[in-house]
């Protein structure tokens, strides 16, 4: 039986080191040091959307097809969304409950993703709460520093659930100095 010297331990060990360090330098590993820098307008948007059953009301024409009224809402909503480049925008969607669809951000390519994921029947559609969606859109903008914040509201219907009355959720966004704008859809 042979034996292999400590020499020889220690040349496998070296060849097996080497080759690692070849097959690293061949993917050529960078470090850097980058910063990107976004321009904002400072202006904060979270988008109130309506999922209730009623936006599944064909009373609009899209390109000579009559069309739900949620389709023509996220029409409206994706040009918007294209119109304002430099501004955080947010979406929550509603119907019994509120739920946020999408963080403020300036991704504005993942929001429209978001978006176009949201259907009718992805909440519970039996009814519409406003007064939660308003306050669920607020608390996103809440601690905010933002120079300007806005909710758009985009509804067809009325509050007819949730815990939060609009007028209460109204008197909370005056108190924040949020504008809120309401849509009617339909």
């Amino acid at each position: 039986r042979g034996t292999r010297s400590r020499a020889g331990g220690f040349l496998a060990a070296m060849r097996w080191l080497t080759l690692g360090l070849f097959i690293i330098a061949l993917a050529q590993p960078r470090w850097t040091e980058s910063e990107t820098k976004i321009t904002a307008s400072g202006v904060d948007i979270a988008v109130a959307l309506d999922l209730s059953g009623s936006m599944a009301a064909e009373d609009f024409e899209l390109n000579r097809q009559r069309v739900n009224r949620l389709i023509i809402a996220k029409d409206v909503l994706k040009k918007f969304i294209g119109k304002r480049p430099s501004d955080r925008i947010g979406l929550v969607a509603f119907a019994t409950q509120a739920y946020i669809a999408a963080p403020l951000t300036l991704d504005h390519d993942f929001l429209l993703q978001q978006l176009e994921r949201l259907e009718l029947g992805t909440i519970s559609p039996n009814s519409t709460a406003i007064g939660s969606a308003l306050s669920t859109a607020l608390n996103r903008l809440r601690d905010l520093k933002a120079k300007s914040k806005i909710v758009i509201l985009m509804t067809d219907g009325q509050n007819n659930a949730g815990k939060v009355s609009p007028l209460t959720a109204a008197e909370v966004a005056q108190t924040l100095g949020v504008k809120v704008y309401t849509i009617g859809v339909g």
